[in-house]
């Protein structure tokens, strides 16, 4: 049973962060792919902000260099994290994909965590039934349908879908806009689908979704435990999505979120559209029972209403500071600015909802 004494006060924990060494598993045929650099950049970036603001930091190297992202970092691996608390860490910050069976569970009966709980976030990567749940929540999400790519007869599987076209097509278990197309005709979708489950990259389960042709925005929800006084998870202000290639937002890795992302201002946010689709982000986190940053992509139909399309259980959290990573700021970094939190004060305030299994009676 998870223990339910007050989370720490993170400047007084020794910190250790973790990277995704660990290749996700495949589950049900269906895979996720590693993130190249196992997210060291962030992790890097994570460490150094904490360090600046005063926490302690347990690194692999002695001196860690601002410019030498593994210096910061531990893999998430049984090894890695054994070395992490012989080397006296007390909180582990899983800056990684975890899944259930992860060795976090483990770690969190000798340790505090800062990340997802390793089960939650396995449910919560398979976005068609992320979706089916909050929409039998009476939450607003765009609809969805699974196809198998791989299947002989996809093309007479995919005809009942000209009615519902366009259609955004995307693997089961992606990372961000990897793999992600949109199909405007027949042809398109029986190409996309069927390329998509050949590339062996997912696996041959192919997501099919409601196209949304207005505003796109993102919003960060925070654990309750994240700010005095709450009760229930919040919402930063939300981030105007811009410059679509496709209408796919481009991948960070290839185009840095500060240019075609930015924070909407008050009265933007004043707007009933805006303000229900945050509102149903909060809603979404508290069904969900988030214990660290979540990230909900949202887009307004042709009546501009704002549908829930994407649940990211571990939203990037890049953010500037180390040297040569002025631009790396994160959607979920931007969101914190707009309501005055330095890239610190985020990470201190995500510290703040660290989760541990540690049996009290030991």
């Amino acid at each position: 049973m998870t223990d339910t004494a007050a989370p720490p006060d993170p400047r007084h924990q020794a910190i250790a962060i973790l990277y995704q060494a660990l290749e996700p598993p495949v589950i049900a045929g269906q895979r996720k792919e590693a993130k190249p650099g196992g997210y060291s950049d962030s992790g890097a970036d994570i460490g150094f902000a904490l360090a600046s603001a005063g926490c302690s930091l347990v690194t692999p190297a002695a001196r860690p260099h601002p410019d030498r992202a593994f210096d910061w970092v531990w893999p998430d691996t049984p090894e890695g994290i054994a070395a992490a608390l012989a080397a006296g860490a007390t909180l582990l910050w899983a800056n990684t994909v975890v899944f259930a069976g992860h060795p976090i569970e483990a770690a969190s009966r000798k340790a505090w965590i800062v990340g997802p709980d390793p089960r939650t976030m396995e449910e919560i990567d398979d976005k068609l039934a992320t979706n089916a749940r909050l929409l039998a929540a009476g939450l607003p999400v765009a609809r969805s349908w699974r196809v198998d790519g791989a299947a002989p007869d996809i093309a007479s599987l995919l005809a009942p879908f000209a009615d519902h076209l366009q259609l955004v097509v995307k693997p089961l278990r992606g990372r961000g806009s990897q793999g992600v197309s949109v199909a405007r005709d027949e042809g398109q979708l029986l190409e996309q689908v069927t390329a998509l489950a050949a590339s062996g990259r997912f696996g041959n389960a192919v997501m099919l979704e409601q196209f949304l042709p207005g505003q796109e925005i993102t919003v960060t929800v925070m654990p309750a435990a994240a700010r005095e006084g709450a009760t229930a998870p919040f919402a930063l202000p939300p981030v105007e999505r811009f410059g679509q290639a496709d209408d796919v937002a481009p991948y960070n890795g290839d185009v840095p979120v500060r240019l075609n992302s930015e924070a909407m201002s008050e009265q933007e946010r004043a707007a009933p559209a805006v303000h229900a689709a945050s509102a149903a982000c909060e809603r979404a986190a508290a069904l969900i029972g988030i214990r660290s940053p979540m990230r909900i992509d949202c887009r307004a139909d042709a009546e501009g209403r704002f549908l829930l399309f994407d649940v990211n259980s571990k939203p990037n959290l890049t953010g500037a500071g180390r040297p040569g990573r002025d631009d790396e700021d994160s959607l979920s970094t931007m969101a914190a600015a707009a309501i005055g939190w330095s890239y610190a004060d985020l990470l201190v305030a995500t510290a703040r909802g660290a989760w541990t299994n540690r049996d009290k009676t030991a």
